[in-house]
């Protein structure tokens, strides 16, 4: 039987979707806010900030695993990560979900450094936990499609591989989780096929149906190298079913 399940960034792109699939199998579903929000649709709100703390002691009490889906984008993940473990450990919580990305140890980006300092501190929580890595999602690559779309040009990034996949199937296995033993690291989770950025680029706008001149953008460096020698991504581990062209048809429909 799963006790309840406290949710980390439930309002988020991933958290939104664990949230649905853990309350249409039946589990008790407490989602942590920054702000209030009405009980419903069998979700128990509660407001609190893992950044400043305020409010994480109330979030976990009384529950069994959590699911941390939060991002600040930076460095302050890693603190706020200690703050839920803290208060998780006092609370008796037996596990501890952590949603990661595919080769935060490959690419040197400061935000992935953040992401593996945060899997060190569940490695050292004392606590019961498990670690999914999955690659990009859909939904970031349309954002920043979005935004290159606004520009005379469009930036595309040379030679860099991407595994895009889709949200819902990450929040499969991250509900699959909930219930299951601390496992560790878990198999990763990866879109259908590795493509090249350019690629997906002109995907995005054939069916956005923008015309835009397309400028290559050479990444120097330790950090140009990964990308291209697919750093992000995990061919191995292709267990995604959605592809992006499918992604665009819902959004350009």
């Amino acid at each position: 039987m799963t006790g309840t399940v406290l949710v980390t960034g439930a309002t988020g792109t991933l958290g939104r979707e664990v949230v649905r699939l853990l309350v249409a199998r039946g589990v008790a579903v407490r989602g942590l806010s920054r702000r209030a929000r009405a009980a419903g649709a069998g979700v128990e709100w509660v407001v609190g900030d893992l950044v400043t703390g305020e409010g994480i002691a109330t979030a976990v009490a009384g529950v069994e695993t959590v699911v941390d889906c939060a991002t600040t984008q930076g460095k302050k993940d890693v603190a706020a990560l200690g703050r839920l473990v803290a208060q998780a450990r006092e609370a008796g919580v037996r596990h501890l979900v952590y949603v990661s990305i595919v080769g935060i140890d490959r690419v040197p980006v400061a935000y992935y450094r953040a992401k593996l300092g945060c899997e060190r501190v569940l490695e050292e929580s004392g606590l019961g936990w498990t670690v999914l890595r999955a690659t990009q999602f859909h939904d970031l690559l349309l954002k920043a499609f979005d935004l290159s779309a606004k520009l005379p040009v469009f930036p595309v990034v040379s030679g860099a591989l991407i595994q895009p996949v889709e949200v819902r199937e990450v929040a499969e296995h991250v509900a699959e989780l909930v219930g299951r033993e601390p496992a560790g690291f878990a198999p990763e989770v990866g879109g259908p096929r590795v493509r090249s950025y350019r690629e997906l680029a002109e995907a995005y706008l054939r069916a956005s149906g923008r015309r835009r001149l397309l400028l290559p953008l050479r990444i120097p460096g330790a950090l140009g190298r990964s990308l291209r020698a697919g750093g992000l991504t995990a061919p191995e581990r292709a267990v995604g079913r959605g592809t992006f062209e499918e992604a665009l048809a819902r959004r350009f429909r």
